[in-house]
């Protein structure tokens, strides 16, 4: 029998769904690497740091006018799950805008680029 794998998802920011092209998400886990001088010549161990959460969203507006303002988001909450399967959530907490941008391409598509922060990650 065939595997069944996860395909797209869905995005809400505020619980307002979203039309999403793209979603990657990265977390950095502030983990390094502590050199020290020894006679083994090599690092013995790590420090712990502090987390980073970073989504890049690559969002398209509908012609109707229905436009998020995403360069004024703080303190949101951004929630994916798999289509088709609701129950499996993930939520960023404490969301801000980093960065936007605008691009427009040869099929007639404009999209904005979001880079947003987030303070925690929860798994529902």
């Amino acid at each position: 029998m065939a595997e069944i794998y996860e395909g797209s998802c869905v995005l809400e920011v505020d619980g307002v769904e979203i039309e999403v092209t793209k979603l990657d998400v990265k977390i950095n886990t502030g983990r390094k690497l502590v050199k020290t001088m020894n006679s083994t010549g090599r690092a013995k161990g790590h420090s712990q740091g502090i987390e980073e959460i970073t989504l890049s969203v690559t969002a398209v507006e509908p012609k109707d006018g229905r436009v998020i303002d995403w360069k004024n988001i703080k303190d949101a909450k951004l929630t994916k799950y798999p289509l088709n399967n609701a129950e499996k959530r993930t939520s960023y907490l404490g969301c801000f805008t980093i960065e936007v941008g605008e691009s427009y391409s040869v099929d007639n598509e404009m999209s904005r680029d979001i880079q947003l922060g987030a303070l925690q990650e929860v798994i529902e």
